[in-house]
């Protein structure tokens, strides 16, 4: 059992969802996944496993940020055999051509924080997401008719900033999103030698200020939490 999940060894499945709210993690295994167990409630950081296709699949909350985040994935990965890592949460957009309610799929996430930066010193690594999984959401994605944007992302350590800066700067590099996890989950997976994706919905535009209520980025983004589970269910 590690220290913040507390599961039991063989409670967690090989693939794991990974929402920020643990909420939502509650609100996927309830209306998603078949057999659904809890197999954790520390801290009401929910977890749970269940089936989907056939499929045993795992949805555990991370809470906010890259440190909460990489509590949990590196405790998936070491501790509980995690495989398949793939995060499903909200994110601003910094760009007009990407829409409120619409779906990003990352590729790689540029990061602010210093959570990555302590491990490799001089060196800026470049958390990447896995080719081959990403590949396989994009496809899964055109099947089932939903659209979709791929391209780089931001993870960002402050939630309340300005838009001027260096987010008008990493815009126009090509950078469609904003979000607070995705540059420590890449970094783990790799160090652990898993897959890890990033798929994310838009509940806030950082340009035209528009923005989802809690309940709304609680509940609304069905089209993601879909893609994610037949993603890595075929």
């Amino acid at each position: 059992m590690s220290t913040h999940i507390g599961a039991r060894p063989g409670e967690i499945a090989e693939t794991v969802l990974l929402p920020g709210d643990p909420l939502r993690a509650k609100w996927i295994a309830e209306t998603f996944l078949d057999e659904a167990v809890q197999y954790s409630d520390v801290r009401n950081m929910f977890g749970y496993t269940g089936i989907y296709n056939g499929s045993r699949v795992s949805v555990q909350g991370t809470g906010m940020g890259m440190p909460s985040c990489a509590i949990y994935v590196h405790e998936l990965l070491e501790e509980y055999g995690a495989k398949t890592l793939v995060r499903i949460g909200s994110c601003g957009a910094l760009t007009k051509e990407v829409d409120i309610h619409e779906l990003i799929i990352a590729v790689s996430a540029s990061t602010d924080s210093a959570i990555n930066k302590s491990v490799f010193g001089d060196t800026s690594y470049a958390p990447t997401a896995d080719f081959a999984l990403t590949r396989h959401i994009a496809d899964t994605a055109d099947k089932i008719g939903l659209q979709y944007h791929a391209g780089p992302i931001v993870s960002g350590d402050a939630f309340y900033r300005p838009m001027e800066g260096h987010l008008d700067v990493l815009a126009d590099h090509g950078a469609l999103g904003v979000e607070m996890e995705s540059a420590v989950l890449f970094r783990l997976a790799a160090k652990f030698k898993a897959r890890a994706a990033c798929i994310l919905s838009v509940s806030d535009h950082l340009i035209t200020g528009e923005d989802l209520s809690s309940e709304e980025r609680q509940t609304g983004f069905t089209n993601m939490a879909k893609l994610a589970l037949q993603s890595v269910t075929t």
